[in-house]
């Protein structure tokens, strides 16, 4: 005998072989099969109790719906497999795939009808990006005053005028390279309406 997986050995099924004194049948009946007996007979009650439904219910005799039927489809779901799974499993397994989205896209999820079709061009938001000069190049950027700035390379700095009357004065920095950066930093500061652009 081959034994492809321990879980085979050790996936035993429970049953009930006997209630107090009543011996039941030689092999049991599954306790799967009494719980799957449970639920439909109480969603049997639920369906006879619903307008609709509750005349197809009652036009048949009331140990057929409440009994007959539970018990034989109870008989029948113990004894199906889907893929070697029990029939809840497998019931919750369809219905999980059922749910799930059909299409990615973006790394997100989409159902169909609720956002982008498959086939449509996804951009990435924009990504603001705010150094805090700690790189190994200083990188352009325009700051408007009021505030300070601690420039920490070798640089030189000029003034120019304000382009229209009652603007702040514009302040151009621009890296050295290959200079000695200054032992301490140097702190500007800046008024406000004050510009500063870096290059």
């Amino acid at each position: 005998m081959e034994i492809r997986s321990y879980r085979a050995v050790f996936d035993l099924e429970r049953r009930i072989y006997r209630v107090d004194r009543l011996r039941l049948n030689p092999t049991g009946i599954p306790v799967r099969g009494v719980i799957y007996a449970l639920a439909l007979i109480l969603a049997a009650l639920i369906c006879a109790s619903l307008p609709p439904l509750s005349y197809a219910v009652h036009a048949l005799p009331w140990y057929v719906t409440e009994l007959g039927l539970p018990v034989g489809a109870a008989a029948l779901l113990t004894v199906v497999r889907i893929d070697g799974r029990p029939a809840h499993l497998a019931a919750q397994a369809l219905l999980r795939h059922r749910l799930q989205p059909r299409h990615s896209i973006g790394l997100r999820s989409v159902h169909a009808g609720r956002g982008a079709e498959p086939g449509v061009r996804w951009y990435p938001p924009a990504t603001l990006v705010l150094p805090d000069g700690s790189d190994a190049r200083v990188r352009r950027l325009r700051y408007s005053g009021p505030g300070a700035v601690l420039v920490a390379v070798a640089h030189e700095c000029a003034e120019t005028p304000a382009p229209l009357p009652g603007a702040g004065p514009r302040l151009r920095v621009r890296e050295l390279p290959g200079r000695r950066a200054p032992s301490s930093g140097r702190v500007i500061a800046l008024a406000p309406g004050a510009r500063l652009s870096v290059e």
